[in-house]
């Protein structure tokens, strides 16, 4: 049985490991991202900072403040990709929780320490937050959803991929590592993570700003990248598609769900990323023979009932060629 408790600081033991993986930006967007941190209430020992360079073209030790150097570890390896990134961090971090945050990003003072307080004073594996694009903190009495496991949360809700999005417990993770060398690792890494939690506390606090930046490998518009994030993508909802088949029951059906909300997603993003619908066509051909489509009749959520009755049908599928474009565009 959980009880309720207090955090007891430890000075060998910080609070929160903040993996911060590094490539080739401005330095001043790292400085922010640190300075974010930094402007919690977290007392030193309660937290650790781990920058860690992805082998960037020149390092930003010499141009970062003083007072920053002297704040965080930084580690400096290869070029591996994120995957690889924050895989040391992992192994580098010493705290009991584990915050992945990009370079290019912020925490939002206010509604994180929201977050804080829960990883202090109540017993949880993960702590679920929202993220925004407007720097402006939203100042409010946030509301906090019963706790419940991994498991039961992934069945009622649909999740929010981005290992950036939750705090969480290291003691957790086991021998859940991210995959190097692909996109679309967060989708993989974290339902694996979700099934491990025993209790998760989800909030409606708004503690991370996300910078949308138009050079970014997300949003880059190079055909080679489309593709890659295409064809990764369709492996990662393979990957967990096979790993539900081992799963014991009620993470089985968690686990089909997000299957399955996964699918509908790269259905969307290949309307979205090609506008082709002979290259639809293939796509979606390929993964009925994996065993993922038609779209299983579940109503999980209003927008996934209504996809799911248009792409099982060609009318339907014609329409959102027509129409998913124009909406993204509105957007």
């Amino acid at each position: 049985m959980h009880t309720l408790q207090e955090h007891i600081p430890n000075e060998k033991t910080p609070l929160v490991s903040f993996i911060i993986p590094y490539y080739n930006l401005p330095v001043s967007m790292l400085s922010e991202c640190i300075d974010s941190i930094l402007s919690l209430s977290l007392r030193p020992f309660e937290r650790e900072i781990i920058v860690v360079d992805d082998g960037s073209d020149h390092s930003p030790l010499q141009q970062l403040r003083g007072d920053i150097t002297d704040e965080v570890i930084y580690i400096r390896q290869r070029n591996g990709g994120l995957s690889a990134a924050r895989n040391t961090g992992i192994r580098m971090a010493t705290g009991t929780y584990l915050q992945f945050l990009d370079a290019d990003d912020l925490l939002l003072r206010t509604p994180y320490e929201h977050c804080l307080d829960i990883a202090r004073y109540q017993p949880a594996d993960m702590i679920l937050f929202n993220y925004t694009d407007q720097i402006a903190e939203e100042l409010s009495v946030y509301q906090d959803e019963p706790p419940m496991s991994g498991t039961d949360y992934m069945r009622k809700h649909n999740l929010h991929g981005t290992a950036c999005g939750y705090l969480f417990k290291k003691s957790i993770l086991g021998d859940l590592r991210f995959t190097p060398g692909i996109y679309h690792e967060d989708e993989e890494f974290t339902p694996q993570l979700f099934i491990r939690a025993e209790r998760v506390i989800a909030t409606c606090a708004k503690a991370y700003y996300y910078r949308n930046r138009p050079d970014s490998i997300i949003t880059s518009a190079n055909v080679r990248h489309k593709l890659k994030r295409i064809n990764d993508f369709k492996t990662v909802i393979v990957k967990l598609h096979k790993l539900a088949d081992t799963l014991p029951t009620d993470d089985k059906t968690a686990m089909q769900r997000r299957v399955a909300q996964l699918s509908m997603d790269f259905v969307y993003k290949v309307i979205i990323e090609t506008r082709n619908s002979h290259y639809l066509e293939r796509q979606i051909d390929s993964l009925h023979k994996l065993g993922l489509f038609p779209l299983p009749d579940k109503d999980y959520s209003t927008k996934y009932t209504w996809f799911r009755r248009l792409s099982n049908t060609k009318a339907g599928l014609k329409l959102l060629m027509k129409m998913l474009p124009l909406m993204e565009r509105e957007r």
